[in-house]
C-alpha cells in the first residue's frame, strides 16, 4: 500500500447492474488515451461493472497495459494529472500498480505487457457475459457474502466461486 485503501475496500456495497457504468469507462478510457496516447498497448473494463446484467460495487475497473510499470515517472504523473492517485504497488504481482480517482469509484490497474491476470480478467468477464448462471452466482455470492463477510473478507471469500467458475473456463476451452 503506498496509501490508506479506498473506502470502497471497507464497506462493500452491491447495486444492480448500471448501464451507466459503460458509459463512465467509455469516458475514462477517452482520458487515458488523451493523457497516455500511444503508451497505452491495451486498455480494458474488466470487473463485475464491465458485465451486463451483473451486480456489482459500483467501482469502475480498467485494465491499462504499458510496456513497463516499474518506470512510474513515464505514466503516474500523467494520471495525476487526472486526478487519479496511486494507492497500490505491487512489483511482485506480476508489476501490477493501481490508481483511484478522488471519489474512489474507479481504480485503474495498470500491468506490463505479458502480465497473465489482464488475460484472466478477459476470460472472466467474457464468461459472465455469456452464461448467465455463473453470472447469478457470482451475483447471489457477491451479495451474501458483502452482508455476511467481516472487513477485508469480501475479495478472498469471493475465491472459491471465481475458483470453480475459471474451473468451467477451462474445461470449455479444452473441450471447444
Amino acid at each position: 500500500m503506498v496509501r490508506e485503501p479506498p473506502n470502497g475496500w471497507r464497506t462493500i456495497v452491491i447495486e444492480n447492474y448500471n448501464p451507466a457504468w459503460a458509459e463512465r469507462y467509455d469516458t475514462i478510457a477517452a482520458a487515458l488515451r488523451g493523457a497516455l496516447g500511444d503508451s497505452i498497448l491495451e486498455l480494458e473494463h474488466v470487473g463485475s461493472t464491465s458485465v451486463p446484467g451483473l451486480a456489482a460495487k459500483a467501482i469502475v475497473d480498467v485494465d491499462l497495459v504499458i510496456a513497463d510499470t516499474e518506470s512510474e515517472t513515464r505514466y503516474v504523473p500523467a494520471l495525476e494529472k487526472l486526478g487519479y492517485v496511486l494507492v497500490l504497488r505491487e512489483p511482485w504481482w506480476h508489476g501490477h500498480r493501481m490508481l483511484v480517482d478522488t471519489e474512489e469509484d474507479v481504480h485503474v490497474h495498470v500491468w506490463p505487457q505479458g502480465a497473465p491476470e489482464v488475460t484472466r480478467h478477459r476470460l472472466f468477464r467474457d464468461w459472465l457475459r455469456t452464461h448467465p448462471d455463473d453470472r447469478e452466482l457470482y451475483a447471489s455470492t457477491k451479495r451474501r457474502l458483502a452482508r455476511d463477510a467481516a472487513d477485508g473478507d469480501y475479495t478472498m471469500a469471493k475465491s472459491e466461486v471465481i475458483d470453480a467458475i475459471f474451473t468451467r473456463i477451462f474445461a470449455a476451452s479444452v473441450d471447444g
